[in-house]
């Protein structure tokens, strides 16, 4: 897999901070710290600003990889929840003892797909033995989430892997940060395919999707929450409840998710 050009470096690093939002040092006292993976950020911002209006409290949101929260709440960042994008991170966190397994909740679903800049020819059928490689092209990268790590980066690898296409394309695999930042690369022409949540290829209109991965090339895609062990915010149990309820609901729906168990 390919290392990355400085260029490439600065525009991850540049899409990482339009991801991540305010920094964590932001924080006042009072606010309610949520981790949440990148691919939420459409979704709970809306949910954030649903739920300014009706309390007058604000929420403070750092969008990264799961992979990379739950090691920031490990070493003791201040987070009172930690909203996942697969189980296997939540379940790091609850085999250290570090979330209330009592609130632990999976709440939604997703798809993995493979997206093209919107102005790109590229048909691609994703069938068993399907040629990758070819619809690349000569030099061309495929951008995806670190497939060591994060869970995006994970369910692709598990789908090419299925379909058969892995070990051709893996020397054309351009690794992010988080799936915001793989997205990025193929917005802006640096990557002509990538693979990328269906929530994440909504969101975008330079891109357009080129291919849904089936949805037994893969493990589920689920998302679970939990209220973490070291909260001590007395706000956060609202907010917690705010986001998995019924009126939190439709800003998933609207963004491509499956809503699993909403409601209290």
């Amino acid at each position: 897999m390919l290392a990355f050009t400085r260029r490439s470096l600065l525009g991850l690093a540049l899409a990482a901070a339009t991801v991540s939002g305010l920094p964590i040092a932001a924080a006042q006292a009072e606010d309610v710290t949520v981790f949440a993976a990148a691919s939420l950020k459409n979704a709970l911002d809306d949910i954030a600003a649903a739920y300014k209006d009706e309390t007058g409290k604000s929420v403070l949101i750092s969008y990264a990889a799961s992979s990379a929260l739950a090691k920031q709440i490990e070493a003791a960042a201040p987070a009172d929840i930690f909203f996942s994008a697969d189980l296997d991170w939540m379940d790091y966190l609850e085999e250290r003892d570090l979330i209330r397994v009592d609130t632990r909740q999976t709440l939604l679903g997703n798809a993995i797909v493979l997206v093209a800049p919107a102005d790109s020819a590229v048909s691609v059928t994703l069938d068993k033995g399907v040629d990758l490689a070819a619809a690349l092209g000569e030099g061309g990268h495929l951008a995806m989430a670190n497939v060591d790590s994060v869970p995006a980066g994970k369910y692709g690898k598990a789908a090419l892997t299925w379909l058969g296409a892995w070990d051709a394309v893996a020397p054309s695999v351009v690794q992010a940060d988080n799936v915001r930042a793989a997205l990025a690369f193929v917005a802006t022409g640096e990557a002509p395919l990538g693979i990328v949540y269906q929530t994440d290829a909504n969101s975008e209109p330079k891109v357009k999707v080129v291919g849904v991965f089936p949805a037994d090339s893969h493990p589920p895609i689920l998302y679970p929450a939990a209220m973490t062990a070291s909260s001590t915010n007395p706000d956060a149990r609202a907010f917690f409840d705010y986001m998995r309820s019924d009126k939190a609901a439709p800003a998933y729906e609207k963004q491509g998710f499956t809503v699993i168990a909403p409601g209290t």
